[in-house]
């Protein structure tokens, strides 16, 4: 089976989000709409994915970091001109080439398998994946033959009357055989309304050279959809979160009101956990079995330990214990550790400390760069003076 490489283009500003930051790293859910798409597409083939990068591209490439490679898109001249980049990367390459996009969060890795499948099963130059929708407006339409074999795309803007009635439409995402895809990139020219360089184009160009192609048409035309404004990122951002929650709670977690609950989807949380209103749950966290997280709380890349409770309170960087309880009105900061059956109470904030077994820090205190051990009490307003205008010192 020959390898497969996949190349993610995210390399566009998104000028209908009125922006100046890339659309690409605009974030849903916590997490930067590109990531989702990194994540599926991690999923699919053992080699490293391409990124291809351009507005704002350092800012990109320092967001995801190691996960990918990048490959520059300086100047905007479509996607055939995207892909030539991706392929010049890829000297030698006799693969398959899965091409994706950056601002599409809801793509599957299961449904980019049953493309890929799709693909090889038919030795296909290219396999197209199209979708059926009620409303085509703004998508390129799949042009057939007679006999119902994929001929052509068409981009809206170059299209006929009849053709923008056409209802299937390419989504965008192709598979292509690297060797085959070669023979034509340099048969692309900017002869259309955009004067860009159209990766459609190497559809018609594969098909007039005799080249089999294939289609798949999804099952789910959801999982295309991306946020081209702000109002479309809302709704977007409504749909992620509820999708989240919804796996969260077939594991076996209670979420009291989903419409007021924000979960970040790097977050795990045990079974027979509740999650109350008011909650947000964001970076690396991970909550035990049997917790009650909420009402009103902020957990931010945080451990909290089977059976504890945390209400009304901000966590950052935070490690409990079992059967901890922390709240109302309490600030733990980066660095604090609380052993098991500890209370850390109201008005309480702690910074880079330690709390040891079945100790409180009841309320009115700041405890900052201190270690308390066993079974104590800290009194009401208490406080631990460590900073003498140079250093802070452990208390």
């Amino acid at each position: 089976m020959s390898e497969l490489k996949v190349a993610i283009l995210a390399a566009g500003k998104g000028t209908r989000m009125n922006s100046d930051h890339s659309k690409v790293l605009f974030p849903l859910c916590g997490v930067p709409m590109v990531q989702y798409v990194l994540w599926e597409a991690a999923q699919l083939s053992p080699l490293k994915p391409i990124v291809l990068i351009g507005y704002q591209g350092e800012q990109v490439a320092a967001a995801l970091g190691d996960q990918a490679e990048y490959v520059w898109q300086r100047e905007q001249l479509g996607t055939g001109d995207a892909v030539k980049k991706v392929c010049a990367q890829l000297p030698g390459f006799s693969g398959d080439l899965l091409v994706l996009y950056g601002d599409t969060p809801f793509i599957s890795a299961q449904s980019l398998r049953a493309m890929i499948e799709v693909h090889r099963s038919q030795r296909a130059a290219a396999t197209v994946l199209t979708a059926e929708l009620t409303d085509p407006t703004g998508y390129g339409r799949i042009l057939r033959s007679p006999t119902g074999v994929l001929s052509g795309i068409v981009e809206e803007k170059d299209a006929s009357p009849d053709e923008k009635s056409i209802r299937e439409v390419n989504t965008g995402i192709y598979c292509f055989s690297v060797p085959l895809l070669r023979s034509v990139l340099g048969q692309l020219k900017p002869q259309n309304a955009q004067g860009e360089y159209y990766l459609t184009d190497a559809i018609g160009l594969l098909a007039a050279a005799g080249q089999p192609l294939a289609t798949v048409k999804s099952e789910r035309p959801e999982e295309i959809m991306g946020p081209n404004d702000r109002k479309a990122l809302a709704r977007t951002e409504a749909k992620m979160r509820r999708e989240i929650l919804d796996r969260i709670m077939e594991a076996g977690v209670t979420v009291i009101d989903p419409a007021s609950t924000y979960i970040d989807p790097r977050v795990r949380i045990g079974r027979d956990s509740t999650i109350y209103p008011g909650v947000i749950l964001m970076g690396e966290t991970k909550i035990g079995a049997n917790c009650r997280i909420g009402p009103y709380t902020q957990i931010t890349s945080s451990v909290v330990g089977e059976g504890s409770h945390v209400y009304f309170s901000n966590l950052t960087g935070t490690t409990l214990g079992k059967r901890v309880e922390v709240g109302p009105y309490t600030h733990l900061r980066p660095g604090t550790k609380v052993a098991d059956q500890a209370k850390i109470g109201g008005f309480v904030e702690i910074k880079n400390s330690t709390v040891g077994i079945n100790s409180k820090v009841p309320h009115l205190s700041y405890i900052g760069d201190t270690t308390i051990g066993a079974e104590v009490n800290i009194g009401a307003g208490a406080i631990t003076c460590n900073y003498d205008g140079v250093r802070k010192w452990p208390t």
